[in-house]
C-alpha cells in the first residue's frame, strides 16, 4: 500500500479549512464521482469470481444453515470493507492533490503535501506539486517586489505616465499624471482618452513637442508613445514630460550669454568713443586752441567712425544669425557640389577624396555657405604650418546618413569649448559667426556638425552629417 500524502498548511487553520471546503465543493462534480465509481466497479469485478466460488463451495458443502448465513455475512462484510478501503485509498491522495492545486489557483502557495517521496508514482506526483508550489511562491514574491519597485519609481518619477487599452480607456496612471489632470486615479481610470483631452497625444509621430493646457498645468510637453500587450491585448503607453521649465532655463542661459557678448562688444566700441568724445570736447573748449587741434579732431573723428562701423558690422552679423531662413529642399548631387565649392577656393593644396555617387534633398545655397565656411577655416589653419586640406564624403555604415569631412594639417584647436560660441574668434579679422551659422544650417537640415582635433597626425577635422532622407 502506498503512503498517502497529507496536506500541511503553513498558514492559519482558517485558511486550511477554507481550502478543504473549496476542495470538497469542487469534488462534488461529475468527474470525481465517475472516477470513484470506476474504481468501485473494477474492485467488484476483480473480486467477484473468487467471492462467487467461495459462496458456491460454502452453500454446496455440508454445513449447517446457520453457519452458512453467518459465514456469508462475514464474507460480504469483509469484502465490502476492503472494496471501500480500496476506493478511499485511491481517492484520498487525489483529493489532497486537488486541494493543493486549488490553493495554488487561488494564489495560496503555502500548502504542502506531507509524506510525499519518490518511492512510488503517487509520491513523485506529490513531490512535483510541492516543487511547483515553491517555485510559484518564489516567482510571486519576486513579482510583488518588482511591482512594488515599479510603483515606487512611477510615484517618484517626474513625468506623467498613462496606459490605455485597445478601446483607449485609461487603465494606469501615476501620481504625476493625476496631478497633471487634476483628479485622483479613481476618477480617471476607465475614462476614454477623448474625455481626458489626451486623444491628440495618441496620434501623430513620436516623440514630438506639443503645446497643451491641462487642469494641472500648461506649457510645452514632449509626448512619447509606445505599445505593449497585456493578456494578449494591445495597450498604448503615453509619457508626457514637462519641458517648460527646462526650456525656460535654457532660454534664460542663452539670453545671459547673448547679453554678455553684446555688452562686451558694445563696450569695446563705446568706451573709446566716449573717451575720444571727451577729449575732443576738451580741445574745442580750450582758449586759445593748440596749433594742431584740427589734426587731433580729425584723428579722433576717424577713430569714432571706425568704431561705429565695427559696431554696425557686429550688429549685422548678429542679425544674420537671427534671420536664417528655412531651407528650400531640392536635389543636390553631392560630388558635383563638393568639387564646385573646392574649385571656388583656387587652392591647389586642397585634395578631394572621391566618394560614392549620391544625390540628397537639401538647400543648395545654404550648403554652399556651410561648406565654404568649413573649407576657408581649414585653409587658413593649414597655411599657418604650410600643410594641406582634404575634403571627402561617404555613406555611414547604417546607410542613413551622409558624412562629409574637411581635414586640415594646421595647429589644431586649443580651446574647443568656445568653437560654437557666437562672436568668439581667434582671428584678427574674424566675425565669430562662421561655425555658428554652419551648425544652424546643418541642424535645419536635420543633421549635425562637429569639429575636433584629429586622432592621427596634426590638425583638426570638421564632420558634417546629413540624413539621406532630408526634406
Amino acid at each position: 500500500m502506498t503512503q498517502q500524502p497529507k496536506v500541511e498548511h503553513e498558514g492559519t487553520n482558517r485558511d486550511s479549512q477554507k481550502i478543504r471546503m473549496t476542495g470538497k465543493i469542487r469534488g462534488r462534480g461529475r468527474g470525481r464521482i465517475a472516477h470513484e465509481r470506476r474504481i468501485l466497479l473494477f474492485a467488484i469485478l476483480s473480486s467477484a469470481p473468487a467471492l462467487l466460488i467461495g459462496l458456491l463451495l460454502l452453500w454446496t458443502g455440508d454445513f449447517q444453515l446457520k453457519s452458512q448465513w453467518t459465514i456469508t455475512f462475514l464474507i460480504g462484510l469483509c469484502w465490502w470493507g476492503f472494496i471501500y478501503a480500496l476506493q478511499q485509498e485511491a481517492a484520498f491522495p487525489l483529493r489532497t492533490l486537488s486541494n493543493l492545486l486549488a490553493a495554488m489557483r487561488e494564489g495560496d502557495y503555502s500548502m504542502r503535501a506531507r509524506g510525499a517521496s519518490y518511492d512510488d508514482a503517487l509520491g513523485e506526483v506529490a513531490m512535483e506539486v510541492n516543487a511547483l508550489g515553491q517555485t510559484l511562491r518564489e516567482e510571486r514574491l519576486g513579482a510583488m517586489e518588482a511591482t512594488a519597485l515599479l510603483s515606487k519609481v512611477m510615484a517618484e518619477i517626474d513625468v506623467a505616465i498613462f496606459a490605455f487599452d485597445e478601446d483607449r480607456r485609461l487603465r494606469l496612471v501615476n501620481q504625476r499624471g493625476e496631478a497633471l489632470l487634476g483628479r485622483a486615479a479613481r476618477d480617471l481610470l476607465g475614462r476614454t482618452a477623448r474625455a481626458l483631452d489626451l486623444e491628440a497625444c495618441l496620434e501623430g509621430k513620436t516623440p514630438r513637442l506639443i503645446e497643451a493646457t491641462f487642469a494641472g498645468g500648461l506649457g510645452r510637453w514632449e509626448a512619447r508613445r509606445s505599445t505593449f500587450r497585456e493578456v494578449g491585448k494591445r495597450h498604448q503607453l503615453l509619457v508626457l514630460s514637462d519641458l517648460t521649465r527646462t526650456l525656460r532655463q535654457e532660454e534664460r542661459q542663452a539670453w545671459q550669454r547673448l547679453i554678455q557678448v553684446l555688452r562686451h562688444e558694445i563696450n569695446n566700441s563705446l568706451a573709446p568713443i566716449n573717451s575720444l568724445a571727451g577729449s575732443l570736447t576738451s580741445i574745442l573748449q580750450r582758449q586759445p586752441r593748440p596749433d594742431d587741434w584740427e589734426e587731433d579732431v580729425q584723428q579722433g573723428l576717424q577713430v569714432i567712425e571706425d568704431r561705429s562701423k565695427s559696431l554696425g558690422r557686429f550688429m549685422e552679423s548678429y542679425s544674420q544669425l537671427a534671420r536664417l531662413p528655412d531651407p528650400s529642399f531640392r536635389p543636390v548631387e553631392v560630388g558635383a557640389w563638393i568639387r564646385r565649392i573646392v574649385e571656388l577656393q583656387s587652392r591647389p593644396e586642397i585634395q578631394v577624396a572621391l566618394g560614392p555617387q549620391i544625390t540628397i534633398e537639401a538647400d543648395g545655397d545654404q550648403l554652399d555657405q556651410l561648406l565654404i565656411n568649413l573649407i576657408r577655416n581649414a585653409v587658413e589653419a593649414a597655411e599657418e604650418l604650410g600643410g594641406g586640406v582634404e575634403v571627402g564624403w561617404r555613406v555611414e555604415k547604417g546607410g542613413r546618413h551622409l558624412e562629409i569631412w574637411v581635414d586640415d594639417e594646421g595647429p589644431g584647436i586649443s580651446n574647443p569649448e568656445n568653437l560654437f560660441v557666437p562672436f568668439f574668434t581667434t582671428k584678427p579679422e574674424g566675425s565669430g559667426i562662421g561655425l555658428v551659422l554652419s551648425r544652424q544650417i546643418a541642424e535645419a537640415h536635420g543633421g549635425s556638425l562637429f569639429v575636433s582635433n584629429r586622432d592621427e597626425g596634426q590638425g583638426c577635422r570638421a564632420m558634417l552629417r546629413l540624413p539621406l532622407n532630408s526634406g
